[in-house]
């Protein structure tokens, strides 16, 4: 605009005309010159400015990433975050009374003794003639006929209430889970990811009951004891499942609790915290295999094949170890078998769990990892005697009882400790 005006200024003369030539092509040089280093200066500026909100927002998008995986959940209020907590602690707490009560209804061969089974349950019997027809129900499936037929009236008692027991509680769990869940639901006291997880845990919760009455099925079918040394008991393969789910259930709800009532803190990446974060879960994947595998132990009356340690019939390794035909079903049916694997399995997260307390030493974690790792070895060893005295005492119901509970123990430890290592924040070098 500038330059149209100045081209339209009026010359005098020949000499005017060329000046005034000169004069606007020097300007308009000057100008353009002037423009790009305005240009470039201006460029810079705003790619400076770009950068600055460029990094700015990625580190409140960090900021903002490690809260929500803390599970802090900014936008609950404290008390209702502080309300679900408590809630998933309390239904964690629900399972593992489950769990131990399963133990001790197995140990005490109680599981066989209620052979109908409703979803939502019914009374126990009030009086003699309701005991009397609960006993003649009984009568007409094997572990009566091949096992128990001197059973007294009131041993009958004992070991129907304890699966009755059992069974009730199973019940109380999805009561204790779905009236204060629908009331979190419709306060809006979920989080975007917990309401994808509630339906989850209800969902495993209905799956656990259904897959109790079918691993008792397996039970009360007389095709399963056509044998002339077939012992009336449930199939190991369900009762393994059906522990298994369990265990995943109760660790869900305490890491999920332990996100809103404590949640982990963020942790600076080296080398030594990640090898403590590897090695936190890979003594977790063990203590669950060896949970689990403790169902078999259980299913197979295994933990009465051997009574001795760390020997099984003067052998390091047993003889009859694969007796079985063909040679991978000893994995899962052959007792020796199924003992030995607990036993390396046991020694094996022994090991493990020495090796991460040794690696935390050399690593700066929160102070909670501390006394997670501090707590997992003292309870391995709390565990490994329970283990070793269950075999030396021919598994009595006390000592086994408690060692399975241990078991839960140590496994809900291991998710304290991975909870709390789940947070590595990046430190560039």
């Amino acid at each position: 605009m500038i330059l149209s005006k100045l081209c339209t200024l009026p010359s005098y003369g020949l000499g005017g005309k060329y000046m005034s030539l000169q004069f606007v092509n020097s300007l308009k040089s000057g100008l353009q010159s002037s423009a790009k280093l305005s240009f470039a200066r201006t460029t810079k500026v705003q790619e400076s400015t770009l950068k600055n909100v460029f990094n700015g927002g990625v580190a409140r998008a960090l900021r903002q990433a490690s809260s929500s995986a803390a599970g802090t959940t900014t936008e609950l209020a404290p008390s209702a975050r502080k309300a679900v907590g408590f809630w998933l602690m309390g239904c964690t707490g629900m399972v593992f009374g489950a769990v131990m009560l399963g133990g001790v209804t197995r140990l005490t061969e109680s599981g066989l003794s209620m052979v109908d089974w409703k979803l939502l349950g019914r009374s126990w019997p009030q009086s003699e003639i309701e005991w009397q027809a609960e006993l003649e129900k009984y009568r007409h499936y094997p572990e009566f006929q091949l096992k128990n037929k001197d059973i007294t009236m009131s041993d009958f008692k004992f070991i129907w209430l304890m699966e009755y027991g059992h069974r009730m509680w199973g019940r109380l769990i999805g009561a204790t889970f779905a009236l204060p869940a629908v009331y979190f639901w419709t306060k809006g006291y979920f989080t975007k990811s917990m309401r994808r997880r509630v339906p989850i845990f209800g969902s495993l919760i209905l799956l656990q009951g259904l897959m109790g009455w079918y691993m008792v099925k397996s039970g009360l079918d007389h095709k399963n004891f056509e044998g002339p040394s077939d012992v009336p008991r449930v199939s190991q393969y369900r009762l393994a499942a059906h522990l298994g789910a369990a265990l995943v259930l109760a660790t869900l709800f305490l890491y999920n609790g332990l996100d809103h009532l404590i949640p982990a803190q963020v942790v600076k990446v080296t080398s030594s915290v990640r090898r403590v974060r590897i090695m936190a879960h890979v003594c977790k994947g063990f203590i669950f295999l060896a949970a689990f595998s403790g169902a078999f132990v259980a299913g197979l009356d295994a933990g009465l094949t051997y009574n001795e340690f760390p020997l099984m019939g003067g052998r390091l390794v047993p003889t009859d170890l694969l007796a079985y035909e063909p040679k991978l079903s000893n994995v899962t049916e052959n007792p020796t078998t199924v003992q030995f694997n607990h036993r390396m399995l046991g020694m094996t997260v022994f090991a493990l769990v020495h090796g991460l307390w040794f690696a935390t030493r050399k690593a700066k974690l929160p102070p909670r990892a501390y006394t997670a790792a501090n707590a997992m070895l003292a309870m391995t060893y709390l565990q490994l005697t329970l283990g070793i005295a269950t075999l030396l005492l021919y598994v009595p119901t006390p000592v086994a009882a408690s060692h399975q509970t241990g078991a839960l123990t140590l496994l809900s430890l291991a998710v304290w400790m991975t909870h709390e290592c789940k947070l590595l924040k990046y430190v560039p070098k």
